[in-house]
């Protein structure tokens, strides 16, 4: 009688080792292909020159390259070519909203490393948390310029309306 208690209990810890290691380990499902893990192509960059440098303007990806909602986006990579060169990073913008229930919809960055004068080409890559990267996103090209003065209250002159003819 004990000797076949002591196989059921041996057969039931066994059993339950076996079960156990069947679900907790291994891969449960097929791997994931590389465009399923890349964000979406960033296709709305927009760059103006401002008083102190470059501002870019562009939209949150919100879904992966192959689809799928994106959750775990880590960072955008600012990317800076002056025309004729290859692009270089020139900045860093961290998303650090990825756990509150709004998020951010549309992040800028201030280049402020440009020259009067010169002629920048950006372009913006975003990243995962996981460092999957995606296509570079649409280029903005932007002449920096010195951005006029607002209007002197002192001496603004409001333009004179002219009186229509009478038929």
């Amino acid at each position: 009688m004990t000797r076949r208690f002591g196989s059921l209990v041996v057969l039931w810890i066994l059993s339950f080792v076996v079960a156990a290691a069947w679900v907790a380990c291994g891969v449960k499902s097929p791997p994931v292909p590389p465009q399923a893990a890349r964000p979406q192509r960033i296709l709305d960059l927009r760059g103006a020159s401002v008083k102190d440098g470059v501002r870019l303007t562009w939209g949150r990806p919100t879904t992966y390259e192959a689809g799928g909602r994106m959750r775990n986006l880590g960072y955008f990579a600012i990317m800076r070519s002056d025309g004729q060169g290859a692009f270089r990073q020139v900045g860093e913008v961290p998303v650090t909203d990825q756990d509150r229930f709004q998020q951010q919809q549309a992040f800028t960055f201030t280049d402020r490393d440009t020259t009067v004068g010169q002629s920048y080409v950006y372009q913006v890559v975003s990243y995962t948390q996981d460092d999957y990267q995606s296509s570079p996103s649409n280029p903005a090209s932007v002449e920096r310029t010195v951005p006029r003065p607002p209007p002197n209250p002192e001496n603004f002159v409001l333009p004179t309306p002219t009186p229509l003819p009478l038929p």
